[in-house]
C-alpha cells in the first residue's frame, strides 16, 4: 500500500506523500495530498482516514482506487476540492495480520486487528489520547484543518439488503447552521446521488442480535470516536460503514462510489460548507452558554421504508434455544422509525478563561498539539475565580480502554479567591478551540478528562486524623463555634447510622474544620467567570 502510494507521488505532481511522527508502532504516520489540475485560491479541504480498525479496510483498498482513477483521468477531482488521505491510521493493528479475528466478516482474505500496538481501539481515542497514533493525527487534522471529514469502517449488528449505511456526527450535538445543513441538506442529497448509481443507503443500522424493525437511534459520536473529535472544530464528519456480510469487493467498489458522491457533493456546496462552517465558529465564539451530554429524545422520530430480509426464530443446533436467523432469500421492505433527535442534558456557562496548574503537564501537552493558545503567568498571583469540588460520580467496575470511567459527575461550585503561581496557564475561551476546551475541562461532560481518570488523585484524601489523638480537638472545635455545634447535635439526632458512630461523628467534625486537606475533591483547574 505505502509502495503504491509513493509510486503515485512519483509518478504524479498533483499527489504528495508527507511523513508525519511515529506512532506506537514505531512506524510513521503517513498524509497523502493531492490537487487538482486547476485548484481555487480557498479549496474545500477532505480528509480520509482509513484503517482506525485494520480489519475493516474497505476503505484503504477503495482509497488506492480512487487516487488511481484520479491520476488516470477516470475520475476528475473537482477544481474546489483539495484531497487528503490517511491511508493507514492504525499501522501496528495492520502489522498484525491474521485470518480469524473477525469471526463474522466476508472478507478479505487477511486484515490487520483492532486493537493497535498497545491494544488500545484507536476509535476510543480522539479525546483522551494515551496513544502516539492519536498525537500524530492531531498534527495532520491541524495542519490540513478539513471542512469534510471522512472514516472508514464496516458493520455490524443486523443483516439487510444495503451495502452502505453512513453515520454522520449528529446534528444537534453539531449545533448550529451546519448541524441544520447537515441533516437537511447534505444528507438528502448524497444518499440522492447514491440512488442515481443504482446504491441504496441507510443511516447506520445501530441494532445488536435484533432485527431493525423495531426501529433504531442514531448512534451519538462524543469526543472520544473520530467525528466526534472532528467536530469540535466543526468539521461536518462522516463514518462510511459498509454492511460486514456483503462480498468484499462489492463493499469496495460501494466505498468507492460513495467517496465520488461525498467529493461531487462537497464540490458543488464547497461555498455552503464552508459558510455554514464559518457560522458555526461564530456561534461558539459569541455564546454564552454550553449544552453538552445529548440524550436521545424518544418522542420524536422520522419513519423511512428499510429494506430488509425476512427474519425467523429457530432453534439452535448448539444452544437448543432461540436464535435469530435472516432468510437472505427472502428480500423484504417494512417501514422504521429512526430516532435521530437528540436533546442536551446538561448546560453550563461558558467562562472567560480557565486557569491550568503548570503541574498538570499533560493536558498543557494535549493542548498545545491541539492548536489551543495559551498564556503564562510571569508572577505569583491573586485571583477571583470559580472553584468546583467534585459532588457525586459513579465509576465503571471493568476496565475500558485502559480506564476505568466515571460517568453522572456532579459538582458543587465556589467562587474563591486562587493563588496563581509563575508558570501556571491562563486559557481564553475566545478561540477556535472553544468547544474541545468545554468538553475536556467541564468535568461533567461525558468524555471530560475528569470522567478519563486525568484527576483522580484529588479523588483520594492524602491526610487523616487518629481518634484517640482529635477527640480534644473536636471537643475544642464545637466548644468555639456553637453553629457548627448545633448542627452536629441535630445531624447525630435524625440520624442514627451516624449517631452511633463514633468515627464518623469525629470524620464530620474534622472535614468542618481548617485541619481538613483542600485539595481534597478540589478539582484544580479554575473558571475565570469576568
Amino acid at each position: 500500500m505505502l509502495q503504491f502510494y509513493s509510486e503515485a507521488s512519483a509518478f504524479a505532481d498533483a499527489v504528495s506523500l508527507k511523513k508525519i511522527k511515529n506512532t506506537d508502532s514505531g512506524e510513521e504516520l503517513q498524509l497523502v495530498s493531492i490537487k487538482p489540475e486547476k485548484p481555487i485560491k480557498n479549496p474545500l479541504k477532505i480528509l480520509i482516514l482509513n484503517g482506525i480498525h485494520p480489519g475493516e479496510s474497505d476503505g484503504i483498498d477503495a482509497s488506492m482506487l480512487l487516487v488511481k482513477k484520479i491520476i488516470n483521468k477516470e475520475f476528475k477531482l473537482p477544481n474546489e476540492i483539495e484531497l487528503n488521505i490517511v491511508p493507514i491510521y492504525n499501522i501496528g493493528g495492520a502489522l498484525n495480520r491474521n485470518k480469524f479475528t473477525r469471526a463474522n466478516q466476508n472478507g478479505p482474505e487477511e486484515y490487520g486487528f483492532r486493537g493497535n500496538a498497545l491494544n488500545y481501539d484507536l476509535n476510543r481515542d480522539f479525546i483522551k489520547s494515551d496513544s502516539k497514533n492519536s498525537k500524530a493525527f492531531y498534527q495532520i487534522f491541524h495542519t490540513v484543518n478539513p471542512d469534510v471529514f471522512i472514516d472508514t469502517h464496516v458493520s455490524n449488528g443486523a443483516d439487510y439488503q444495503y451495502i452502505l449505511t453512513h453515520l454522520f456526527t449528529q446534528s444537534q450535538q453539531l449545533g448550529g447552521n451546519l448541524g441544520a445543513y447537515i441533516s437537511t441538506d447534505f444528507i438528502p442529497k448524497l444518499e440522492d446521488n447514491l440512488q442515481s448509481k443504482n446504491l441504496s443507503i441507510t443511516p447506520y443500522v445501530n441494532v445488536f442480535n435484533q432485527t431493525p424493525k423495531k426501529g433504531f437511534t442514531q448512534f451519538l459520536d462524543t469526543p472520544r470516536y473520530s467525528t466526534g473529535y472532528t467536530s469540535l472544530w466543526n468539521s461536518l464528519g462522516l463514518m462510511i460503514e459498509t454492511h460486514m456480510l456483503k462480498p468484499y469487493p462489492k463493499r469496495v467498489n460501494a466505498t468507492l462510489e460513495m467517496l465520488e458522491s461525498v467529493i461531487e457533493l462537497s464540490s458543488a456546496e464547497a461555498e455552503e460548507i464552508q459558510l455554514k462552517r464559518a457560522q458555526n465558529f461564530e456561534k461558539y465564539l459569541n455564546a454564552k452558554n454550553y449544552n453538552f451530554n445529548f440524550k436521545v429524545d424518544t418522542t420524536k422520530h422520522e419513519t423511512f421504508s428499510f429494506l430488509a430480509y425476512e427474519a425467523t426464530q429457530e432453534i439452535s443446533e448448539v444452544t437448543g434455544k432461540n436464535r435469530l436467523k435472516y432468510q437472505t432469500d427472502k428480500p423484504i421492505t417494512y417501514p422504521v422509525k429512526y430516532y435521530n433527535y437528540f436533546s442536551p442534558a446538561a448546560s453550563v456557562e461558558i467562562p472567560k478563561a480557565y486557569v491550568i496548574p503548570k503541574a498538570y503537564h499533560n493536558i498543557i501537552e494535549l493542548f498545545k498539539l491541539n492548536n489551543i493558545k495559551m498564556n503564562t503567568f510571569q508572577k505569583d498571583s491573586i485571583l477571583a475565580a470559580e472553584v468546583y469540588y467534585i459532588d457525586q460520580f459513579e465509576t465503571r467496575t471493568n476496565p475500558y480502554e485502559g480506564h476505568y470511567l466515571h460517568y453522572n459527575t456532579d459538582v458543587k461550585n465556589k467562587l474563591e479567591k486562587i493563588e496563581v503561581k509563575s508558570g501556571d496557564v491562563l486559557v481564553n475561551t475566545n478561540q477556535p478551540g472553544i468547544r474541545y476546551l468545554l468538553e475536556t475541562l467541564e468535568p461533567k461532560a461525558v468524555d471530560s478528562f475528569f470522567n478519563w481518570n486525568f484527576f483522580d488523585a484529588i479523588l483520594q484524601q492524602k491526610e487523616g486524623f487518629s481518634p484517640y489523638v482529635f477527640e480534644d480537638e473536636a471537643a475544642k472545635i464545637l466548644n468555639e463555634n456553637p453553629k457548627l455545634k448545633t448542627e452536629f447535635e441535630a445531624l447525630k439526632k435524625n440520624d442514627s447510622l451516624f449517631g452511633n458512630n463514633a468515627y464518623a461523628q469525629l470524620n464530620w467534625i474534622y472535614k468542618h474544620s481548617k485541619f481538613y486537606e483542600k485539595a481534597h475533591n478540589r478539582y484544580p483547574i479554575y473558571r475565570i467567570l469576568e
